[in-house]
């Protein structure tokens, strides 16, 4: 009986051991998936709060690029608020005291004044009288035969053309020689 014994106990040991390394493995398998799919969640959460914060940062741009363009005049305004004083200072001057002279030495101050503030921000008139003409700039709405000009050259400027920086805001009208 002590053979028997002898013979069963190895068998059942290793019926015991392959149960032992099959429950094992399961549980290895399990953890593994437990792993995976909590790495899996985690990276889902991330990517989650990713696009909240890139739909947040959209919105924020939007409001900004809002706010710009609703407030970019600001600093100019601000800075022909004072002209605007000086109008009204010369509206409600006393009548009776103002002479032309006065008036137009005022006149003079305030277009002086707004020059400045436009000139700061990047505005200048285009030259135009003796230049050749340069459709880029000018707009000639008149042609003469002048034989003080050579032709193709401005004679002279009905209005006055402005440039904003790089840009033509507004041609200058002229007489161009023919």
């Amino acid at each position: 009986m002590s053979e028997e014994k002898m013979t069963q106990d190895p068998i059942a040991e290793e019926q015991a051991e392959a149960a032992d390394t099959q429950e094992s493995a399961e549980v290895n398998w399990e953890q593994e998936a437990a792993h995976w799919k909590a790495q899996a969640e985690e990276h889902q959460s991330r990517m989650l709060r990713a696009m909240a914060d890139m739909d947040n940062l959209r919105r924020r741009v939007r409001k900004e690029q809002e706010d710009l363009a609703k407030y970019a005049s600001q600093k100019i305004v601000e800075e022909l608020l004072p002209i605007l004083d000086n109008f009204e200072r010369a509206l409600a001057a006393d009548k009776e005291s103002m002479t032309v002279e006065s008036l137009l030495t005022g006149v003079d101050m305030v277009h002086r004044q707004m020059v400045q503030v436009f000139e700061k921000e990047g505005l200048a008139a285009i030259a135009a009288k003796g230049q050749p003409f340069d459709p880029h700039v000018h707009q000639a709405v008149m042609q003469t035969q002048d034989p003080e000009f050579d032709s193709g050259v401005v004679v002279e400027e009905l209005q006055k053309g402005y440039m904003f920086k790089d840009r033509v805001v507004r041609p200058a009208m002229v007489k161009v020689n023919e």
